[in-house]
């Protein structure tokens, strides 16, 4: 068997959508021969037996000339968050790849509800996964927040930069901010918030061991997105045993669970901060929020093992490629 992935966004990137290429690649290694490219058709298309399209409008080009030759045999799509909460509800070109696939995939358990009744049927979850890391001592100087997230629209780091003006005056909370800077105009305003704020840090972006140690070193980490699809980062502190403080949207609740006590209201940057601020006072009376939020986290772990998510992605190659 050929299988070719087809990801917006390659190794430069350092993103989501790169990694789930990435992992995925590997967990199909056993059943063929598996490439990852951009664009499709390309020299070696004519031997591929099953595409999996990562993002339903990025990859629509790819989606249309895979359909116009096989129909929607072996053709699978995997839905991002801009896809579930956006792209499918404004773009023809989203919608029709809903259409042109064999199977969509949605990377958390709410999504399948956000697609068009009629699609459904043909429509499953699968998880991602991250290996299991052991929490690494936390200091009990301050509180130690960590954020990742390139710093776009939909990652809401507006909401990060208000949050560090609240808490400018709060001795003993450090924000730490990793992401490239992906709008030029956020970039100014994380500048700016560091310069007004020394309790924030904006690191940039930082290779991806480098990223789940500062996870793994953190009281918790801040998720703030305004949509998701299954954020890999969030994954990553669920198997570190990092709790999270997530925004209230569908694809953080759909990894976190429906009565996960960690949610505060997308861009409510009081809340946050007063979540922050009250975490920050029980390091020394008690940990009380902490002492929900850690076994909530450590309920989650085991369904993101990626001998899970390898069964799963498996399987669904193994669905299409029967057609």
């Amino acid at each position: 068997m050929q299988i070719v992935i087809v990801s917006p966004a390659l190794a430069d990137a350092n993103n989501g959508n790169w990694r789930t290429a990435q992992r995925w690649t590997r967990f199909l290694a056993p059943l063929g021969r598996v490439r990852v490219t951009t664009h499709w058709p390309d020299s070696e298309a004519a031997a591929d037996d099953v595409m999996l399209a990562l993002h339903a409008r990025r990859s629509a080009a790819a989606i249309r000339a895979w359909h116009e030759l096989h129909g929607d045999a072996g053709l699978g799509v995997v839905l991002t968050g801009t896809d579930l909460h956006h792209d499918i509800h404004v773009s023809q070109e989203a919608i029709d790849s809903l259409h042109r696939a064999q199977a969509l995939v949605v990377l958390h358990a709410r999504g399948i509800a956000g697609l068009p009744a009629a699609l459904r049927s043909k429509a499953r979850v699968i998880l991602q996964s991250a290996n299991r890391r052991r929490p690494l001592g936390k200091t009990e100087h301050h509180l130690n927040v960590v954020v990742a997230g390139h710093l776009r629209s939909e990652k809401s780091p507006e909401t990060i930069f208000a949050t560090a003006q609240l808490l400018r005056n709060t001795a003993g909370i450090r924000l730490i901010h990793i992401g490239k800077a992906l709008d030029p105009e956020l970039a100014d305003q994380a500048t700016a918030t560091m310069q007004a704020c020394t309790g924030y840090r904006w690191r940039g972006a930082l290779p991806h061991d480098a990223v789940r140690d500062a996870i793994q070193r953190a009281h918790v980490l801040v998720h703030p997105s305004r949509m998701e699809g299954g954020a890999n980062v969030v994954i990553e502190a669920i198997t570190s045993g990092t709790p999270v403080l997530a925004s209230a949207v569908d694809g953080n609740i759909g990894l976190l669970g429906e009565d996960y006590p960690g949610y505060f209201p997308w861009g409510d940057a009081p809340s946050l901060a007063a979540m922050l601020t009250r975490l920050r006072l029980e390091l020394t009376t008690g940990n009380a929020l902490l002492r929900q939020l850690t076994p909530a986290i450590a309920a989650r772990a085991p369904l993101f093992e990626p001998e899970h998510e390898r069964q799963c992605v498996r399987q669904l190659v193994t669905d299409l490629h029967r057609r």
